[in-house]
């Protein structure tokens, strides 16, 4: 049983030994006993940190299902409850990895320079005392369920590069082998007081390495490792948003929950968390703008795709220096990290990779443009809002190695993450049981949504009568090129590659490129409209299917 009180402990260090009877009854702070009975320990707490603590881990699990409905809108709808499954699936395993031994990797408190220990082992010892990562600030299990909310994030980030042509039991044990072997040594090198990188004096604030290089990296390695998806690069489909007001909406959730992501990085309610939340917001703002500037000089069109991807940009490139840097550099921040991250999505071309979501250019690229500029802009002033940390600042305050310790940094957070993501798809793709992560050629055709979950974001298929009515087949399109597979109630669904079910002319980017030289760009082109005149003079007992 846990020994609490309330009042104020008359230690500097909002700790002190239990003989020294340091506690006054006159306060408001909740007073905890722990450690073992010969050397016991009592701490202070503030309740207002811990809500405030509390309630930015709330706003960044609602990033998650956010990032879902971003990843579903930007996909075709074919596959649309696909990516809102795969988003919410790296919700429940990395919180069961976390709890498991994920926490204690990252920050048990015997931990090494490059990794922590089983001490926290299923959350042993969690609860009452002081966690070291908080600068003592907060008890030890309000401080591993918020930065749980982290380690979540992370892999959904990452998963969207696998849009459209992933099975999700392959990805399921990926994002727990992954947490443990990417993401958890690379937030204990760090955030964890033993991490190298923390001793060095990196300044990474909210994760510009553990959460933005990695998901961006991951992005990329899963993209090369799947490869493209079916007819991309092709004139034969275009790929396009299905659903721009779920990219809105996921955009919003973002952002809303992005306050809570910088703002209670600092681990407490003080003046560094507002001025976190400040640039964090401003740097968004910028962002958003600058780039839907981009796109509009090109296409003359006010983008609102181009919009949403603008202001994650800039809260991609703002977390690593969000408690360290003032508003006015957080606009400059907001706009290179928005234009640089503008022009790289056209590098994928050049790069022959299908990253559906622009991962890398939209978190890894931007993430870059952050850390780097945070070894500029960081001032020993900004850190000092919260009355406690003390840094040396960037280049504003002198200090000038600072940058070499960011880049330094940045390449090995990269380097680690490519390597290892990549070790894990090839031995996992090889394992009966486990492999391949892509699914069938006959899978991608029909769409995720139905060969791998048996469920449609929008249902707008044949009932049972209906099939029944037309003799258990249900027919979209006859042609010598068709696939036969199960349909509902046992009937056969006859899908033709040509026409790819319906919305392959809809899918995930607008800067889509061609490519002549990708297998398949001789086949004939089906527009929607002939498919929906196909449909119009059907004959009366084909039934038409929709996903």
């Amino acid at each position: 049983m846990v020994n609490i009180t309330y009042g104020a402990l008359n230690a500097p260090s909002a700790s002190a030994n239990a003989v020294d009877n340091a506690i006054q009854t006159a306060g408001l702070d909740m007073i905890v006993t722990y450690g073992p009975a010969d050397a016991q320990m009592v701490a202070a707490y503030a309740p207002g940190d811990m809500a405030w603590i509390l309630t930015c881990t709330a706003l960044v699990l609602l990033m998650i299902p956010g990032l879902g409905y971003l990843y579903s809108g930007l996909t075709r709808r074919k596959n649309a409850l696909h990516m809102l499954l795969l988003t919410m699936m790296t919700l429940a395993v990395t919180s069961f990895q976390w709890f498991f031994w994920g926490y204690s990797l990252t920050f048990s408190a015997t931990g090494g320079a490059f990794l922590g220990n089983l001490r926290n082992f299923g959350f042993m010892g969690v609860l009452e005392a002081p966690a070291s990562g908080s600068s003592n600030k907060l008890p030890e299990i309000i401080y591993a369920m918020y930065e749980c909310m982290f380690a979540c994030l992370v892999p959904a980030i990452a998963i969207g590069a696998a849009c459209e042509r992933a099975r999700v039991w392959p990805f399921v044990i990926f994002t727990f082998i992954w947490a443990t072997l990417v993401y958890d040594p690379i937030a204990h090198w760090v955030w964890a007081p033993q991490g190298w990188a923390y001793k060095w004096g990196v300044l990474d604030y909210a994760g510009g390495g553990p959460v933005e290089i990695c998901s961006g990296i991951t992005g990329l390695t899963i993209s090369y490792y799947l490869g493209k998806r079916r007819g991309y690069g092709t004139e034969r489909l275009l790929f396009k948003p299905h659903n721009v007001s779920h990219i809105v909406l996921g955009t919003a959730f973002l952002w809303f929950g992005w306050l809570g992501f910088n703002g209670g990085s600092c681990f407490n309610a003080s003046l560094r968390a507002g001025m976190a939340i400040a640039t964090t917001n401003t740097a968004a703002s910028t962002a958003a703008i600058t780039w839907m500037l981009l796109d509009y000089r090109l296409e003359r069109k006010w983008s609102v795709v181009g919009f949403c991807t603008g202001a994650i940009a800039g809260l991609v490139a703002i977390t690593p220096a969000a408690g360290f840097v003032g508003v006015p550099a957080s606009v400059l921040i907001g706009v290179l990290s928005a234009a640089i991250s503008n022009f790289a999505t056209g590098l994928k071309v050049h790069m022959r990779c299908d990253d559906a979501m622009d991962v890398f250019a939209v978190h890894a690229l931007a993430g870059y443009v952050g850390l780097f500029l945070t070894g500029i802009f960081a001032q020993a002033s900004v850190a000092y809002n919260d009355g406690s940390l003390v840094i040396d600042g960037g280049w504003l305050d002198g200090n000038f190695i600072q940058l070499p310790y960011q880049i330094a940094w940045i390449v090995a957070t990269t380097a680690w993450t490519a390597g290892v993501t990549f070790a894990i798809m090839f031995v996992l793709d090889h394992i009966p049981g486990i492999g391949p992560f892509r699914p069938t050629e006959t899978a991608e055709i029909i769409g995720m949504d139905e060969e791998q979950l048996g469920e449609w974001a929008y249902d707008w298929r044949a009932d049972d009568d209906q099939v029944k009515e037309s003799g258990g087949d249900a027919h979209i399109y006859e042609g010598p090129d068709a696939i036969n597979i199960g349909g509902p109630s046992g009937g056969k669904l006859s899908v033709a590659r040509q026409l790819e079910a319906e919305g392959d002319d809809e899918g995930s980017n607008n800067r889509t490129p061609t490519d002549d030289n990708t297998p398949g760009n001789n086949k004939p082109e089906i527009s929607s409209h002939d498919a929906e005149k196909k449909l119009e003079h059907a004959p009366a007992n084909d039934v038409s299917v929709r996903h």
